[in-house]
């Protein structure tokens, strides 16, 4: 696909040991990133999609709604020139501070489809992240023989996670409903099928909800020179994505998740496609 090879990232980027070891940048806004989207595991999908019973050959499968129900009466502006339109949307929904660094970036919604796009894939979205980093290092510390991540490096995360809280779930599936031909038009940019980002977004979500919690503090060991991996093989094999989730901590990766079922409700996506 075009522009795909930008979504690949770095083995590195999936463990524990890139937790942002490297100088802060400026703070920005994940929300559309982490909110409306965000993000297409195997595992999650193949116990939501995969176990389906097949339709018989004489029933055509009834079409899928499209997401996010109506959108605004309003004219959206070329892809090129649509900065502009979507932070007066966005800063609607949320006044949090986060919200309003976010909108001081330029090309949201190409931003927005492409970062979907890494976590629908199982990808961590880390590249296209650098200016949401938080601010300090991670750290760890001990239980008996074994190292846990620090709790403080958990609570790096807690401005974004309450950005994430603070977001108009209903304002954000009108929202989306609104930008979809744009949208639409970035996913065709980077190769994907017309009318497919619909269900990226879904597999996105689903991929996010079933991320563990990792509540009690999560075992790790180093790995390679700076590095560290989870000792849990089940957290050591979730996907990029749900490490970068698994890496805020427990009350974080709550407030996400809440967030994230309420966003999927009023996108429209079954309750029952959702993981418990």
């Amino acid at each position: 696909m075009s522009d795909h090879a930008d979504l690949n990232l770095r083995p590195a980027d999936d463990a524990v040991d890139t937790l942002d070891v490297g100088p802060p940048n400026r703070p920005s806004w994940p929300v559309i990133i982490i909110g409306l989207l965000a993000v297409a595991a195997g595992f999650a999908i193949y116990l939501v999609f995969g176990r389906q019973t097949a339709a018989p050959v004489n029933e055509q499968p009834a079409a899928a709604a499209p997401l996010g129900g109506p959108a605004e009466a309003i004219t959206v502006p070329a892809l090129d020139e649509s900065d502009p339109l979507v932070r007066q949307l966005v800063g609607k929904l949320s006044s949090h501070p986060r919200v309003a660094a976010w909108l001081t970036t330029d090309g949201l919604i190409r931003n927005f489809t492409v970062v979907v796009a890494n976590i629908s894939e199982g990808r961590s979205p880390s590249t296209h992240l650098r200016n949401v980093k938080p601010s300090g290092s991670f750290s760890v510390g001990a239980r008996g023989s074994a190292q846990i991540v620090d709790a403080r490096s958990y609570q790096r995360y807690d401005s974004l996670a309450d950005a994430v809280a603070s977001v108009d779930a209903a304002g954000s599936a009108r929202l989306y409903a609104t930008l979809k031909p744009r949208i639409d038009e970035a996913a065709g940019e980077l190769g994907y099928a017309a009318g497919s980002f619909d269900r990226m977004l879904e597999k996105a979500i689903i991929s996010l909800l079933a991320t563990p919690d990792g509540a009690g503090g999560v075992a790790v060991y180093p790995r390679g020179a700076v590095g560290y991996a989870y000792a849990d093989e089940g957290l050591e094999s979730l996907n990029g994505a749900q490490k970068h989730l698994l890496r805020m901590g427990p009350r974080n990766a709550r407030l996400v998740k809440d967030k994230l079922r309420e966003i999927a409700a009023a996108l429209g996506i079954p309750a029952e496609r959702l993981p418990r």
